[in-house]
């Protein structure tokens, strides 16, 4: 695992200084970019916690897609990463408390962020509006979900990956459909790459700790330990 890791350390720190600003990115990036997170993927798949591997992959297809250019490619991306988050969103589903038990405030915060899209990002999409905002539900779904989880190890690292997450996707929703100039975009791809993939990181990190397999977790089936 400590070799994967720095694998997925060593794609992340070269994509982000050498592709992470550029309009046009060469496979090599891209497949720095997927190998990045699709070696934290393996790391989830060997200790079996089969959720967060599946979203893990599917967002390493998603980063690869994104990577390149066309429509296609960005449809490609955004059915991904949208899936990646319903495999989040099905693990957090069996640990979520009732809403009794919880405080209301990051959830109107959540769905004021939702809402607000309507008026700077939707109007922006053109053709894509429908799927883009699709995609926001099925995030806004999951980070609902993560702030529900029942208390127990890990819980706030794994929350705090989510906001990352989810703060990466808006970074990414300002340099594609709002900000113009190319500075400030170059800006904002610079920062929503470490945003990315430090909150897929956490969330990894934050399921290891939160998922022992002394809950009990369906989705979780330990790894063997050898001598």
């Amino acid at each position: 695992n400590g070799l994967l890791g720095l694998a997925s350390f060593s794609g992340f720190v070269a994509y982000w200084l050498l592709w992470s600003y550029r309009d046009q990115v060469p496979m090599a990036g891209s497949l720095a970019k997927a190998g990045s997170v699709g070696m934290l993927a393996v790391i989830a798949g060997m200790v079996g916690l089969w959720p967060m591997a599946l979203g893990l992959a599917l967002g390493a297809l998603g980063d690869f897609a994104l990577s390149r250019r066309g429509q296609a490619a960005f449809l490609a991306g955004m059915a991904a990463f949208a899936s990646g988050h319903l495999a989040y969103a099905v693990a957090f589903w069996g640990r979520a408390m009732s809403m009794q038990a919880l405080a209301y405030w990051p959830f109107a915060l959540l769905l004021a962020l939702l809402i607000s899209t309507e008026f700077w990002l939707a109007p922006r999409t053109g053709d894509l509006r429908w799927p883009v905002r699709g995609y926001v539900v099925v995030i806004g779904i999951m980070a609902a979900l993560a702030m529900a989880l029942a208390p127990g190890a890990g819980r706030g690292v794994l929350q705090i990956g989510v906001c990352l997450f989810v703060g990466s996707d808006l970074l990414l929703a300002l340099r594609l459909f709002v900000v113009t100039d190319p500075p400030r975009q170059r800006a904002l791809s610079l920062a929503l790459w470490p945003s990315y993939w430090l909150g897929q990181v956490l969330i990894l990190l934050g399921s290891l700790a939160y998922w022992p397999s002394s809950l009990g977790c369906p989705f979780h089936t330990p790894a063997k330990l050898t001598n």
